[in-house]
């Protein structure tokens, strides 16, 4: 009993901190969005390396780094892992919080989506009715403002397809991290150096943001040990009920804390998202939990 206990903690520690992480951006917003991605990356790497020696899993990230196509493959990860945390800092720290939201809202019908596009998987008839539910929020948000949620739409689907490529490498997830944030640290460090050189950096003039950019490492690798943690303890059905933790505090923090317009219009895109959300919920449950 107390394996699930646990790893309820975990994930609940993990899909909390990632829910409040625009809170911790927004503390950095003097800085340039991409200056923030590279301390992020840079300072992952670092707290990543730190828990690779800890764990003694040198080893494994050897073995990754003599396999190419394993390399190859994390390559491509890095680059939409990337893409995925640059553009949720800049919706962050330009007042779309609840866009984000939304974009993970609709991430698991997108990995359902790709699931049956890539993987020759097959819909059920209630996950084409949650994914129909969500194209129509999306639809609806075009026609009442004559654009799409790009923000929420490129979270969606980055972090999708870094799902897709992740899935397909046969890497443990500390070690990828650590290869993916290793192979982004040299660019990554290289753009720190030439604003430092330049006299355009923030870090190290201001000493409470250079606290908030070196601590960028641990909120973004923290989680992911919890998240670890938590996927060894409990089954899927469960962590696919809690991961919409995460968005719904977004969601709250925009709507409430930040005061980010929320229309009539914004309610009837959430609505069908939500619904989409509920049914492909019941689906995940119903097929990992089928009864006698």
């Amino acid at each position: 009993m107390k394996q699930p206990f646990y790893g309820a903690l975990f994930a609940l520690a993990a899909f909390a901190a990632w829910g409040f992480l625009p809170a911790y951006w927004k503390q950095m917003q003097a800085a340039l969005p991409v200056e923030i991605l590279c301390h992020r990356v840079v300072w992952s790497c670092v707290f990543v390396f730190i828990i690779i020696c800890f764990q003694k899993r040198g080893k494994e990230v050897l073995q990754i780094l003599c396999t190419p196509s394993q390399v190859k493959g994390l390559a491509l990860s890095s680059a939409l892992i990337a893409l995925n945390w640059f553009v949720y800092i800049w919706a962050v720290n330009s007042g779309r919080v609840v866009e984000t939201s939304l974009g993970y809202y609709i991430n698991p019908m997108i990995n359902v989506l790709l699931g049956y596009l890539l993987l020759g998987e097959t819909f059920t008839r209630l996950q084409c009715i949650s994914l129909g539910f969500a194209l129509t929020g999306v639809v609806y948000s075009l026609v009442a403002y004559g654009a799409l949620p790009i923000f929420g739409l490129t979270l969606a689907f980055s972090f999708a397809f870094y799902g897709y490529c992740r899935k397909r490498i046969p890497v443990a997830p500390m070690p990828g991290l650590f290869v993916e944030t290793l192979l982004l640290m040299i660019p990554a460090l290289a753009y720190i150096l030439f604003l430092i050189g330049t006299g355009s950096s923030l870090f190290l003039k201001d000493t409470q943001l250079t606290l908030w950019m070196i601590g960028a490492g641990v909120v973004t690798s923290l989680p992911l040990l919890w998240f670890a943690a938590a996927a060894r303890r409990l089954n899927l059905s469960t962590i696919g009920i809690l991961q919409y933790l995460a968005p719904s505090i977004a969601f709250v923090l925009g709507v409430f804390v930040y005061k980010e317009p929320f229309s009539i219009h914004n309610l009837i895109t959430f609505a069908c998202i939500w619904a989409g959300v509920i049914l492909y919920t019941f689906e995940f449950i119903k097929h990992h939990h089928p009864g006698p």
